[in-house]
């Protein structure tokens, strides 16, 4: 049995043709005066939450700027930034955001730095210590030469992220404040915690000073579950807030030290 074949007129393939190169002549001869027109040229460059100057783009067509690879350049030198956006505005305006990365913790190593809940490190500024951001010990010999803007990958870090997180999601510990972390040893990693102000003058006389608190100690493994836990103790145990030295929950029940256990 013979196939059939089926065969476009010639007409219609050179019609086809036809239209084809017109429509590209003529989006080409649009693209030329986009690109070419002093209507286009860049006159203001609005930026946020950055001093940089960015007077360089003016003037330039705001159509042949390549904005994907300005902003990749500009990200990579600005560590503390987890995004650099360019936006056209038209007819002649760029809008470029610099998003900041929100600090999670602060990071002793040959000087302060900053982490976020991804786990990239950056500069710290002055005001860092004052903010009431806790402090992560153990990583000196686990991270080598740390690098602004390198997102790190370690068990001990992961640790200490996750505990700043939970404690920090847990509305029972609105009343305390994380001081620090501590992921020497993953095995008896924990936290320690201060009261508030108001809580030791409102405990008197069990809470011996101000600003007193008591460590936590977790371990490395469900974290999110044994702070739980432990938001059940702080509530049980708000008379003796100011008399825990620690609470070891670690093993199968959680045990509460006193200060003035013998």
């Amino acid at each position: 049995m013979r196939k059939r074949r089926f065969n476009l007129p010639v007409k219609i393939i050179i019609t086809l043709a036809i239209i084809s190169l017109a429509i590209s002549f003529l989006i080409g001869y649009i693209w030329k005066v986009l690109t070419t027109s002093e209507f286009f040229s860049v006159k203001q460059v609005i930026v946020r939450n950055s001093d940089a100057s960015f007077d360089y783009l003016k003037g330039r067509n705001i159509f042949s700027l390549d904005l994907g690879v300005q902003s990749r350049q500009v990200a990579a030198g600005c560590p503390d930034c987890r995004k650099v956006r360019f936006t056209r505005v038209f007819p002649n305006c760029i809008f470029i955001d610099f998003l900041k990365r929100k600090p999670l913790a602060l990071v002793k190593f040959y000087r302060n730095f900053v982490i976020d809940e991804q786990g990239v490190l950056f500069y710290s500024d002055s005001t860092d210590e004052e903010s009431g951001l806790p402090v992560i010990y153990g990583l000196e010999t686990k991270i080598f030469a740390p690098k602004p803007g390198t997102k790190y990958k370690r068990l001990e870090l992961d640790l200490a992220i996750s505990i700043i997180k939970e404690f920090n999601a847990n509305k029972s510990f609105r009343d305390f404040t994380l001081k620090s972390v501590d992921v020497r040893d993953l095995s008896s990693a924990g936290f320690f915690v201060l009261l508030s102000k108001l809580i030791v003058d409102y405990k008197k006389p069990a809470a011996p000073l101000p600003g007193s608190g008591f460590e936590v100690r977790t371990g490395e493994t469900n974290i999110r579950g044994k702070m739980m836990i432990l938001g059940g103790l702080v509530i049980q145990a708000h008379k003796d807030w100011g008399n825990i030295k620690y609470i070891d929950l670690r093993f199968k029940e959680a045990v509460i030290k006193l200060n003035n256990a013998k």
